[in-house]
């Protein structure tokens, strides 16, 4: 095995059992993910589902998460699993991908993350190869290790066969949406990430991962909820926004200054 590099540091700690705090980031300007990955954070994740950041915006962003001596993660919109490939070729070192309803979605996904004959990725790295450190060869014997893959868990109809997403070869983790999780569970009718039953959803998704020795990452909209998910077992949690960040600290200065 090759030694380890900042792309192959996130697979090298989960597979430690570490927890990764993560930071979040969708707003449209790399420079943000840059200054908090010279932060505190294990990582950063760039969001592109709901985030404003472009593909473009991610691809510029990476270096300067890797300069800090940071892994990269993202999250692609719904069933773009053509730029699965491209992230990895970048430089990220996970790829969240949400909905991933049914195992047709989660073999697709889980093709386009690995190389052959795990997967269908095609050759084409040049940031990632960058960032391995690792001669194209070494490179290719080991991608599949490190190159993460995250199936998002949010809906009934995961929840039904999480077990069998689980056991895919090429799934290495899976992530919860809390809120989209709460609407499912309620059958659509609150949005409420806080709720009892999300907790116990959570503690069971956590319970059937860990038995097949695979990780659970969550976002989380507090300190205080990515706390209580490592509380419960989750190895990677996302913490708040780049937007929510700011917000927060301008609350908070705000008081100071006027009482």
């Amino acid at each position: 095995m090759a030694k380890p590099t900042i792309l192959s540091s996130l697979a090298d700690r989960l597979a430690k059992g570490d927890t990764i705090v993560s930071a979040w980031c969708g707003l449209p300007e790399p420079g943000i993910a840059g200054i908090l990955a010279q932060e505190g954070f294990d990582a950063v994740t760039l969001d592109m589902q709901h985030g404003p950041i472009t593909l473009g915006e991610v691809i510029r962003a990476i270096p300067l998460i890797n300069a800090a001596g940071k892994p990269a993660m993202a999250r692609i919109p719904v069933g773009e699993f053509q730029n699965v490939s491209k992230l990895f070729d970048a430089g990220v070192s996970g790829v969240i991908a949400p909905m991933i309803n049914t195992m047709e979605d989660a073999r697709t996904f889980a093709a386009y993350t690995k190389y052959p004959p795990m997967g269908e990725r095609s050759w084409g790295s040049y940031g990632g190869l960058g960032a391995s450190g690792l001669d194209a060869n070494t490179y290719l014997k080991e991608a599949n290790r490190f190159s993460l893959s995250f199936a998002m868990i949010e809906t009934r109809e995961a929840m039904a066969i999480l077990d069998d997403i689980l056991a895919l070869e090429g799934i290495d983790a899976v992530f919860v949406g809390p809120s989209d999780l709460s609407i499912a569970l309620s059958g659509g009718k609150q949005v409420d990430a806080l709720s009892a039953e999300v907790d116990e959803t959570i503690r069971h998704i956590v319970a059937r991962a860990s038995a097949v020795n695979k990780p659970v990452a969550i976002y989380a909209q507090s300190a205080e909820r990515a706390k209580a998910f490592i509380d419960m077992g989750a190895k990677l949690v996302t913490v708040m926004s780049d937007t929510a960040l700011l917000r927060t600290a301008t609350q908070a200065a705000l008081k100071v200054i006027r009482g």
